[in-house]
């Protein structure tokens, strides 16, 4: 369903169960950067109603998340790490040339949204299945859900706003230049990583 070229290595879950304070530092931020950008989308297009909705929706539920798993840090007796750079994101970013038309950059950014809530969908599937820790593991399942709605979401948007032909062949292509990024990922206790 993702359409993802390379999945994750599932040796990536076990670095994850060594490092569980580490994933949930890393998780915190990857829904504070999530809630971010959906009020981005706002700032930047307040032109599209039906968007501009749809990310206030989301920007609270991605800050519902981020409270989750902070809850879930400080009920370890742990307190919220420090904030690291997403290297996954960084690479990522790359991929379309800067510039373009208004919907061109819209498309480029709806695109890049959908394919690191699909990622960050497969990795939660491997956490909800492979942790021993079942709580977590429960609620990584239905993080899971949510993200694989977020990555429809932001594909929908993309399809809508731009021409479907061509935004189809730029998402494959973006999905064949994250699967050269995932090649050297997946060996750290981060979400994309």
């Amino acid at each position: 369903m993702l359409g993802l070229k390379l999945p994750t290595d599932p040796r990536w879950v076990n670095i994850v169960s060594k490092n569980i304070d580490e994933i949930l530092t890393d998780h915190a931020y990857c829904e504070q950067k999530a809630a971010s950008t959906a009020i981005s989308f706002i700032v930047t297009y307040p032109e599209y109603p039906e968007l501009v909705q749809e990310m206030i929706a989301l920007s609270r539920e991605e800050m519902g998340h981020f409270k989750m798993v902070h809850d879930r840090i400080l009920a370890r007796g742990k307190t919220l790490g420090r904030y690291r750079k997403d290297e996954y994101v960084i690479q990522l970013m790359k991929f379309f040339p800067k510039g373009g038309s208004r919907i061109t950059q819209l498309v480029h950014r709806l695109l890049y949204a959908a394919l690191i809530e699909a990622r960050s969908c497969e990795r939660f599937r491997l956490l909800s299945e492979e942790l021993e820790d079942k709580e977590l593991a429960e609620f990584y399942r239905k993080l899971m859900v949510s993200e694989a709605g977020h990555y429809t979401l932001f594909l929908n948007f993309a399809r809508k706003y731009g021409d479907r032909k061509e935004v189809d062949q730029k998402w494959q292509d973006l999905l064949d230049f994250e699967a050269g990024i995932m090649k050297d990922l997946g060996k750290s206790e981060t979400i994309h990583g």
